[in-house]
């Protein structure tokens, strides 16, 4: 048995069933946690790795985006200046 290291409920998990690095989920606050010890059993706070990739995603989308928007406007001006 451990506690959640968020709400510091008991959370009833067998050691042998368990190993070090895997995903759990506290059943009173729903925090995802790892298994960090076996022996004896100790929980901390998952860091979702996926998550940050996922955000070095976006902003390279966004950083994509923004050069999409600067290479429009300059098209656009060139549009202007053949128009003269």
């Amino acid at each position: 048995m451990a506690n959640c290291p968020e709400c510091d409920a008991e959370i009833e998990v067998d050691e042998f069933d368990v190993d070090k690095g895997d995903q759990l989920s506290c059943p009173e606050c729903g925090s995802a946690l790892e298994v960090t010890g076996i022996s004896p059993l100790e929980l901390d706070i998952a860091t979702d790795e996926d998550e940050d990739e996922d955000e070095d995603e976006d902003d390279l989308e966004d950083a994509d985006e923004l050069e999409d928007d600067d290479e429009e406007e300059d098209d656009e001006e060139e549009d202007e200046s053949l128009d003269e």
